[in-house]
């Protein structure tokens, strides 16, 4: 890893700190920064991760990140670069569309660095839009967080394919570790799930944001053709925040109650212990409707090995072995995903257990979050080697 240069200072721009792949990378380079001797300032609305950013070492300025009013991104701009002169910041680095502006011209205006992380796949259905992702573009280096992304951002916008660097989003292999949950958390998760530990039936768990994309309703349909098949030995459980969703959290649940899966599909809620929460079930899915950029919530069960089931397409596909750490499955196609859950509880459980052993390796081979910093750092420290 490349040495950061003394006195080294790092702005992220991120919209807030709630949840998410994004939120969580925010994190994980805060961490690596102060202990490579830096220091990290995050500029975000804020949220639930905030504690745990300031306990890492991280400080952070409340102000409006999230906002796409062009008032508030312009009061933004001003704000950061007196943080930016006031911190004696080295480089900004955004995370998102709306922030990049401010970010972007404030550094520009400090004379600073500026880079950018592709977290997602920006649609651009005309040119206004197309001028608006290009702000992730216009710093010195764009990451991608996956094969997928880079492939996007290169056809998107037409750039050199030397400014623009793959590195995948990194998964914390000390919290991500089985050994390291102990029986006393599964215990309070199975309770608070009220899951019995003798129940015989395949658990499936789909970790992440109550979101329509993600494909809840999918599985549902899924697990209410299972039903009409006489199947019952697969437990599907929802683990996640509607983040103020609420039509769309109302409506899986009324997609349950109309086919009568309530002993079938549980909705849980947010859930703080997702290696727990892992290690509860026997699988993990991610039936996305639209392509994720990376797919975070497929890589973390394997790494706590466990086999996954993911929609075959955006950065998610790349991080799974057909048939060997995981299925992939057609995108939205409930009668699939039936045939696909069905498939998996059919499978032996010696066979699952070697799927989820091998998952486990690649996952720490590819996806630590240790090679994710190291490889940032990298980048942070070429960055100012080049405008030296």
């Amino acid at each position: 890893m490349a040495k950061l240069p003394r006195n080294f200072t790092l702005l992220q721009v991120t919209p807030e700190l709630e949840t998410g792949g994004a939120e969580q990378t925010t994190l994980d380079i805060t961490r690596a920064v102060v202990r490579a001797g830096g220091r990290s300032v995050v500029a975000s609305k804020g949220g639930r991760m905030a504690a745990q950013l300031q306990a890492d070492g991280g400080r952070l300025y409340a102000l409006p990140m999230q906002s796409k009013n062009p008032l508030t991104i312009i009061s933004n701009t001003g704000k950061l670069l007196d943080l930016i002169r006031r911190e004696n910041v080295s480089l900004v680095h955004a995370r998102s569309r709306a922030p990049a502006l401010s970010a972007l011209w404030a550094a520009q205006a400090a004379g600073v660095p500026f880079l950018a992380t592709y977290h997602g796949i920006y649609k651009a259905g005309n040119a206004i839009k197309r001028a608006y992702n290009a702000v992730m573009t216009r710093g010195a280096v764009v990451i991608a967080n996956s094969d997928y992304t880079r492939d996007h951002v290169l056809a998107e916008h037409r750039l050199d394919p030397k400014r623009v660097v793959t590195i995948p989003r990194g998964v914390d292999l000390v919290r991500f570790d089985p050994k390291a949950v102990s029986p006393g958390r599964l215990a309070d998760l199975r309770q608070e799930w009220q899951m019995r530990m003798d129940d015989p039936r395949l658990k499936v768990v789909l970790g992440g944001r109550l979101s329509p994309i993600k494909g809840h309703l999918s599985i549902v349909q899924a697990m209410a053709i299972l039903k009409a098949q006489g199947r019952d030995d697969i437990l599907v459980i929802f683990a996640g925040d509607d983040q103020g969703r609420s039509e769309y959290r109302a409506e899986i649940l009324a997609a349950i109650a109309k086919n009568d899966l309530a002993d079938r599909v549980k909705v849980v809620g947010h859930c703080d212990d997702m290696p727990a929460a892992y290690l509860a079930c026997d699988m993990a899915m991610l039936p996305t409707l639209k392509p994720e950029s990376f797919g975070r919530a497929a890589v973390e069960p394997q790494a706590m090995g466990r086999p996954v089931l993911v929609s075959n397409h955006g950065g998610a596909a790349e991080t799974v072995v057909e048939g060997e750490t995981g299925w992939k499955l057609p995108v939205g196609d409930a009668a699939a995903w039936a045939a696909g859950l069905a498939a998996a509880a059919d499978t032996s459980v010696s066979k699952r257990a070697a799927m989820g052993k091998a998952a486990m390796l690649r996952a720490r081979k590819l996806y630590s979050v240790d090679a994710m910093c190291a490889a940032t750092l990298d980048v942070y420290a070429r960055v100012l080697e080049n405008r030296a």
